[in-house]
Parts: structure tokens; C-alpha cells; sequence
């Protein structure tokens, strides 16, 4: 669900003060994406708002959401966008969320122990 060893590069890339802000920009940046999502994108294009959620969620290393994201992008864009799962999409969004402020209260895990909090793969299709 998420890439810690993605996190860790970006810490090291930006340093640890950086990292902070970094991250409550994505959160507020995704959160209100995921907002638009939960009241259904209605009159906005979902391929662009889930390519651009796809894009933060992998800067963050949130490698789970941005699957979810891209195979719903793909299917968007193919003109399938009422085929698109977005409950789906959010509840892999809101449990990545969960995941990554659990384990940064605590402080990330060193590489050795890095484990995801959650393997399940959701579906993005009804």
C-alpha cells in the first residue's frame, strides 16, 4: 500500500523538515481530488483528476491509490467512465491515508523491516 522506501528517498532528496511540508500539501492537494471523487466528479473530466491523483500518489510512494487511480484513468479515457469503481479508488485512498500517518507518528520503518500495512488489491471496475 505504500513504498516507505519511496518516502525515505524523498526525505533524504528534500530533508526531514522539507518532507512535513511536502506532505501536508499532498494531503490537502488529495484530499480534495478524493473529495471531488466522493461526490461522483460529476462535470469534471475523471481521467485528468484521476491522472493527476495517480502522479501526487506516487511522489508520496502511496503505490496502492496510484494503481487504483491509473487502471481508472484507463478506463475513463477509453470513454468507460461510469464503469470507473470510485468507491473503490477512495477507500484505497483513505486507507493509504491511514496507513501513512499511523506509521509517520511513529517514525518511518527502518528498510529492513519495511512491510506494507495492507496487501489487499481493490477493484476499480463495478
Amino acid at each position: 500500500m505504500i513504498n516507505w522506501l519511496r518516502v525515505q528517498e524523498l526525505e533524504n532528496d528534500v530533508g526531514a523538515e522539507d518532507l512535513k511540508e511536502v506532505i501536508e500539501l499532498f494531503l490537502e492537494e488529495v484530499d480534495e481530488g478524493v473529495d471531488r471523487l466522493r461526490s461522483g466528479a460529476e462535470g469534471r473530466n475523471l481521467a485528468d483528476d484521476l491522472h493527476f491523483l495517480k502522479g501526487s500518489a506516487l511522489t508520496l510512494g502511496f503505490d496502492g491509490f496510484a494503481d487504483a487511480c491509473g487502471l481508472g484513468e484507463k478506463i475513463a479515457a477509453a470513454g468507460q467512465a461510469e464503469k470507473v469503481d470510485l468507491a473503490s479508488i477512495v477507500r484505497a485512498y483513505d486507507q493509504s491515508r491511514v496507513c501513512f500517518l499511523d506509521r509517520m507518528a511513529i517514525g518511518m520503518p527502518p528498510p529492513d523491516q519495511i512491510r506494507n500495512c495492507d496487501s489487499a488489491s481493490l477493484p476499480v471496475m463495478s
